[in-house]
């Protein structure tokens, strides 16, 4: 992993108060979603979409603009007028990225928060016919082999980060082989050209429940759902290398706060509607809606704890 680089976050976490716009919204609102259509922030909007556009009364477009490890999705909405009608689709790239990457196209205090909508789980995960069936196994096979090759999601991703606080807890040395998302990684798991990725619960579901991967833990401070048999990392005795992936919906910074709460509320609203609720578990989420300032106070925290991940693997 190339050695970050701690930048100025500027994040303003807060909401603006400003005044509502009057007659909003009398046209169609875009959530622009910087990941490729049919993944699983993309799966959950699109069933989100119709249940917020009841309580708004107009539609709302799901645009994706997927590319440059998430970074074009943002840039798009930095320029944006803060009139409601362009929303981001956001996720922990809004704070990994400026801490790992000093020339993004935007910057943290271009967006103010809306709501998170759900989470998911990252997972070690190994092919189905691997000989590992625990974190302790894979850490065992990785000190007597230095160098063993693991798939790595970009430099950056919650995946990343992962699988870098592991060797530097458990004192490992990898030839990690970069990939663009969790697909390719996968079909590498399974022939057997990477021995270890991590993953998205949301994008290695399918797989993990056809026997053809198997999950080692989940990065994360409890067990998922949807996986109650795999154990979190603290369970493996790693208790620092958890990694949180969330998403949520962002506007541009000056947007009116009567449009954030509206949007709140009809966040809520699609949140709470089984059809969703489905969606996301089939998509490997879990709802996990928060109201803009529980919302702000959980980003203040992730975010001191992404800085102290940086922090952490930037000296070694």
């Amino acid at each position: 992993m190339k050695r970050p680089l701690i930048a100025a976050l500027g994040f303003l976490l807060v909401a603006v108060a400003t005044p509502a716009m009057a007659g909003w919204p009398d046209q169609p609102i875009r959530i622009v979603v910087p990941y490729p259509a049919g993944g699983a922030v993309d799966a959950m909007l699109r069933v989100m979409a119709p249940k917020m556009s009841e309580k708004l009364g107009q539609p709302i477009v799901v645009d994706n603009r997927a590319g440059a490890n998430a970074n074009l999705g943002p840039a798009v909405v930095s320029k944006a007028k803060p009139d409601g009608y362009t929303l981001l689709a956001s996720a922990t790239f809004l704070l990994v990225n400026p801490l790992v990457d000093t020339e993004l196209g935007w910057r943290p205090s271009d967006f103010q928060p809306i709501a998170r909508l759900s989470m998911t789980h990252n997972l070690f995960t190994v092919g189905g016919s691997s000989p590992w069936q625990s974190l302790a196994d894979f850490v065992a096979a990785a000190r007597a082999r230095p160098g063993l090759p693991i798939g790595s999601g970009g430099v950056g991703s919650p995946q990343s980060m992962a699988h870098e606080l592991l060797r530097v807890r458990a004192g490992l040395e990898f030839n990690v082989i970069p990939y663009r998302g969790s697909p390719p990684m996968m079909i590498d798991l399974l022939n057997g050209s990477v021995v270890m990725g991590v993953l998205p619960l949301a994008a290695a579901k399918g797989m993990l429940e056809a026997g053809k991967l198997r999950a080692l833990a989940t990065a994360s401070e409890e067990r998922s759902k949807l996986l109650p048999m795999v154990p979190t990392t603290a369970e493996a005795g790693y208790p620092d290398t958890i990694v949180l992936s969330w998403y949520g919906l962002h506007a541009p910074t000056g947007t009116p706060a009567a449009i954030i709460e509206a949007v709140t509320e009809a966040a809520r609203a699609a949140s709470l509607n089984p059809d969703v609720q489905a969606t996301a578990a089939s998509a490997g989420g879990e709802i996990a809606f928060l109201e803009t300032n529980d919302f702000i106070q959980f980003l203040n925290r992730d975010r001191e704890r992404w800085e102290r991940t940086v922090t952490t693997l930037s000296k070694r």
